[in-house]
């Protein structure tokens, strides 16, 4: 998964960087308000982790922001213990949980987990499309109940296509959702479509049909033909 952390304490933002990196996510920092704003603004991120209070701003403009922009992204704030009236300002604004400093950081990641399965996937625990299944939590993949065994990039772009399904996705999406933002001033993607080809090959080969489809000038769409 993407995640923006946007915390100013750097000993704090470096643990939990370092955390959920190991854990297999992608994840973006902002440190101040001004940077926030701006990656919020620009990129898309499957979950947002605001610290309310900000050198240069308050995280609580960062949430009005993102829900004007109409940003999909579940929101979790990461307040100060005495910070209750801004948990609760956070929360009608439409965040989908808070967490109180200090915390731990398993909590942290089962809260993103819970936020992104409630926001993408309805809350389920197992997703399927067709004959492929996949337990998320797990990083399980199975095609008619045969496990297939796939790298973290292969994996993350799997979920990725699955949760968008029938949409059409440009390969600086899928390269910035993999990768980070700073891959959208690459130059080519062709490593995309090594990927996608591994991907391809490994499905198949476990009997899966070909849903990967090329949407040629724009990028790639994932449903049936």
């Amino acid at each position: 998964m993407k995640i923006l952390l946007i915390e100013d304490e750097k000993a704090l933002s470096d643990s939990i960087l370092a955390y959920l990196r190991e854990e297999g996510h992608t994840c973006e920092l902002a440190t101040n308000f001004l940077q926030a704003g701006q990656k919020a603004l620009i990129y898309e991120y499957d979950c947002v982790l605001v610290d309310i209070t900000l050198p240069d701003g308050n995280g609580l403009d960062i949430i009005a922001q993102l829900k004007k922009n109409r940003s999909e992204a579940g929101i979790i704030i990461l307040s100060a213990k005495n910070a209750l009236d801004d948990k609760i300002t956070g929360l009608d604004m439409g965040a989908d949980d808070y967490l109180t400093k200090p915390f731990h950081l398993s909590e942290l990641n089962s809260r993103i987990k819970s936020v992104i399965r409630r926001r993408n996937f309805k809350g389920n625990t197992l997703l399927s499309f067709e004959e492929i299944s996949l337990i998320p939590d797990e990083m399980k993949v199975s095609v008619n109940q045969k496990p297939v065994v796939l790298t973290k990039k292969e994996y993350d772009l799997l979920l990725f296509f699955i949760s968008n399904t029938n949409r059409v996705v440009t390969k600086e999406s899928i390269a910035e959702h993999l990768w980070g933002d700073h891959m959208d001033a690459t130059d080519s993607f062709d490593f995309i479509y090594s990927h996608i080809k591994n991907l391809r090959k490994k499905l198949m080969e476990k009997g899966a049909d070909d849903y990967i489809q090329t949407v040629y000038g724009m990028g790639y769409k994932f449903g049936k033909k």
